[in-house]
């Protein structure tokens, strides 16, 4: 993380006066936003409710959108302490938590994921490109005139002819999740960028290049099935034909019954995702309300546990359930970062408003 990104956070002296009514007041940390955070967030909270004095917190499974907006919404023990995200928080998220009132935010991130495109492990494993999953599930695709037109791919076979002859039936988040975001950052925009006059696009006309490149078609082959990405498990144990699209700790805690695609010649494994080789990667982060610090009991004692080895190190608890952690000397710097309670600036190249 680079200095000018941050600076050391002071925490208010004013601000524990929000928190009025001590009758009110939370004796437990309240934790919302991603569900692909959710299983790392809830085993560092049920350690720390067991090695501690503190009370377990609660994580809700929200999205990482939704537990944004949550978060920003306000400060006070009506409104969550922490917000998990699986993408960095926008500049727009930055500037709704200002207009209301939560003016000083850490950042925290986890370590790394993938996302999958998994199927049954009762079909065939299969190989997929950048630009044949966004020909599968774009909204819109490039004709040989140079026009873009509604997706009219029903089988992947439509998409590709050596890919099997049956219909394209995925399941993924909704535009609410942290994980469709990355995936239609990565994935779709990865696929979409294969095309040669894409790149003219990006420079003509950014507003047309980000329609094209990271709207999901909306005809059924996509099928959004909420923030819980066990039930898109359950779906493609039940249906050999349909794909899901997720985290990779689900991946790895179902592999006994679901296997990931190759996607541009890389399967989705632990040692790919940690180099940086498996092209559908991202960062996985949580976000502090500063200003509760002080006044909900436990938020320091809790960062402490979520940024220790034990935890998200090398060979840490969040390790096994799947987390990528990040390298030593990231992990060394966001750990300091949470310490002190630094706090985030505007993104870099991008103005408030």
């Amino acid at each position: 993380m680079t200095c000018n990104r941050i600076t050391t956070g002071v925490l208010l002296a004013g601000a524990v006066l929000l928190f009025t009514n001590p009758a009110a007041a939370r004796d437990q940390i309240r934790i919302v936003g991603s569900s692909t955070v959710f299983p790392f967030a809830t085993a560092v909270a049920e350690e720390f409710g067991r090695s501690t004095d503190f009370k377990t917190p609660i994580v809700e499974r929200t999205g990482s959108g939704g537990g944004l907006k949550l978060f920003c919404a306000g400060v006070g023990v009506e409104h969550p302490d922490i917000a998990n995200a699986s993408r960095r928080i926008k500049q727009s998220e930055i500037d709704l938590c200002r207009r209301n009132g939560v003016s000083e935010i850490s950042e925290v991130k986890v370590g790394y994921d993938g996302i999958v495109l998994a199927n049954s492990k009762q079909a065939p494993k299969q190989r997929f490109t950048l630009q044949q999953i966004f020909l599968a599930l774009a909204k819109e695709i490039p004709a040989p005139n140079g026009d873009w037109i509604p997706n009219p791919n029903k089988t992947w076979q439509d998409v590709e002819p050596l890919l099997p002859d049956v219909a394209i039936e995925v399941l993924g988040p909704p535009p609410t999740s942290g994980t469709r975001d990355a995936f239609n950052e990565l994935a779709l925009e990865g696929g979409c960028k294969t095309f040669p006059d894409v790149a003219a696009l990006e420079k003509t006309d950014k507003a047309r290049y980000k329609q094209v490149c990271h709207s999901i078609r909306e005809d059924g082959a996509y099928v959004e099935a909420g923030e819980n990405d066990n039930l898109i498990v359950q779906k493609l144990r039940a249906n050999d034909a349909a794909f899901g699209v997720f985290g990779y700790s689900f991946l790895d805690q179902n592999g006994d019954v679901i296997q990931g695609s190759v996607i541009d010649g890389i399967a989705p494994t632990f040692d790919a995702i940690s180099s940086g080789d498996y092209p559908v990667s991202r960062s996985l982060y949580f976000y502090v309300k500063v200003a509760h610090v002080d006044s909900i009991p436990g938020m320091k004692e809790y960062l402490v546990e979520f940024t220790s080895e034990k935890a998200y190190g090398e060979f840490g608890y969040l390790a096994d359930k799947g987390l990528i952690p990040s390298p030593k000397v990231e992990r060394e710097q966001f750990r300091s970062d949470a310490g002190a309670l630094v706090i985030l600036q505007d993104l870099p190249g991008v103005a408030s408003k």
